[in-house]
């Protein structure tokens, strides 16, 4: 049985993480507007929790560059990714895809069954974003979560599978930024079917031709890349 003090800790980081989710789906769907200041009071009353967890939430959004805190100030909401920085991080993305994808290669026998039950993920998402949307309708934010979850989980696989801690570690330090360049994505029903397109490519180059996952990868990254950037 674990200690009073294990369940306290449990509780503490339960709750902080319920105020994180909450505080990224205001962000997310706009109900906070960009440039907007955050007060720690305020949310932690709107919230119906103490300051602490909405502190704690608040940090570790600052890490994914959607609120930046300035000094004596507080919180502020950031502005999405501009064209440059966008272009910047697709090029550290592309790199580093591109490398684990190669060195995935190696592994692909052990990889396709867990890049195909990834991919099968992906697919139910991506149908529940086009059947949200239809006719033009607003996706709502969950169902967006999930497809974004789902696509990363998908790329996911294959940097475990690269046996490379290091370039693990740099993925996770670029997916920091991964909800502020989702400002600049899935820009409608097109851009859904073109990722799963990609994905099955990715898919497909494992089973039959390891070496060729690489250049799939690039593709898929570069189409993505191609579909953020056309806004802006």
């Amino acid at each position: 049985m674990g200690t009073v003090e294990g369940r306290f800790d449990i509780t503490r980081r339960a709750l902080r993480d319920q105020v994180y989710e909450r505080i990224l789906e205001l962000l997310l769907s706009g109900e906070i507007a960009a440039g907007e200041r955050l007060s720690i009071d305020t949310m932690a009353r709107e919230l119906a929790v103490s300051p602490t967890p909405v502190r704690e939430a608040l940090v570790q959004l600052e890490r994914t560059g959607l609120v930046t805190r300035e000094a004596l100030k507080g919180y502020r909401v950031a502005p999405p990714l501009d064209h440059d920085q966008l272009t910047e991080l697709f090029e550290a993305r592309l790199m580093l895809e591109e490398t684990a994808a190669r060195l995935a290669a190696r592994d692909a026998e052990r990889l396709v069954p867990a890049l195909a039950a990834a991919h099968e993920r992906h697919r139910v998402a991506s149908a529940a974003v086009l059947a949200a949307g239809e006719g033009g309708a607003a996706v709502p934010l969950p169902v967006t979560q999930q497809y974004f979850d789902a696509d990363r989980a998908f790329h996911d696989v294959i940097f475990a599978h690269s046996a490379n801690r290091y370039l693990e570690e740099m993925y996770d330090g670029l997916g920091a930024l991964t909800h502020r360049m989702r400002q600049a994505a899935l820009r409608g029903p097109e851009d859904v079917r073109e990722a799963m397109a990609e994905h099955a490519a990715v898919l497909q180059a494992y089973e039959s031709d390891p070496e060729a996952a690489a250049a799939a990868m690039v593709r898929h990254v570069t189409g993505v890349r191609t579909r953020s950037l056309s806004g802006h």
